[in-house]
């Protein structure tokens, strides 16, 4: 996975970095099936300075589609934690369309035995 990192009214720290590289590592996992050379994974930190609020935004582009999840809080860490849970999610959503598990699953249910 090709990882880049930018920033925007924000001054770079090592911490926030270090959690990027966790969280996408976790993300690794589950993007085992595609070549590691077409998944490209784009973060951007952002702080609004009226409402000292930090702002992370993340883009998965995957060969089967773009992924975009956007995670908000008081300081980096939360707001990190908040994009990639959203971004991990809707990645599980994702692969489980493409397996098409929707066919699999039953439509009505079993019929309940009589006990008699």
């Amino acid at each position: 996975m090709k990882l880049s990192i930018s920033y925007k009214n924000v001054e770079p720290h090592k911490p926030a970095e270090k959690e990027v590289e966790r969280y996408a590592s976790k993300l690794n996992r589950l993007l085992k099936s595609y070549e590691p050379d077409l998944v490209l994974l784009h973060g951007v930190f952002t702080k609004n300075p009226h409402r000292e609020e930090n702002s992370f935004s993340l883009n998965l582009s995957l060969p089967t589609g773009t992924l975009h999840a956007t995670g908000t809080g008081e300081n980096v860490r939360a707001s990190c934690k908040q994009a990639f849970t959203e971004l991990e999610s809707q990645l599980k959503k994702h692969q489980s369309r493409l397996r098409k598990d929707y066919e699999w699953k039953r439509k009505r249910p079993r019929p309940v035995p009589a006990l008699s």
